[in-house]
């Protein structure tokens, strides 16, 4: 009975795969060629719709057609600026532990 349960219940989830530039960019040109649809491409080449939807919207971005969000190199410079300002915080955080270590040391 539980394995007739386990068929019925949810698909295994799909494990995380990653793809090269090149082979992101060769599925945008395909898909923005019109030959086939998005979900065609995607069907074809066993990825999720999301996935390529998400790389068709970055290139747009990147080439300038779209203004709805970040390009590649503003989304590198938030990371590293996000990245940075962790640091940063970390920094500020272990200088004023360690002013109030001093400060009552000298009491």
């Amino acid at each position: 009975m539980s394995i007739i349960m386990e068929s019925m219940g949810k698909k295994r989830p799909r494990p995380r795969r990653s793809f090269t530039p090149e082979f992101k960019a060769e599925i945008v040109e395909l898909c923005q060629r019109g030959d086939r649809t998005l979900r065609q491409v995607s069907q074809d080449f066993d990825l999720t719709e999301t996935a390529v939807r998400d790389w068709v919207k970055q290139a747009d971005l990147d080439a300038g057609t779209r203004t709805d969000g970040l390009t590649s190199s503003e989304r590198d410079e938030l990371a590293q600026l996000r990245r940075e300002n962790r640091r940063l915080r970390e920094d500020v955080d272990i200088l004023k532990r360690a002013t109030a270590f001093f400060a009552k040391e000298t009491r």
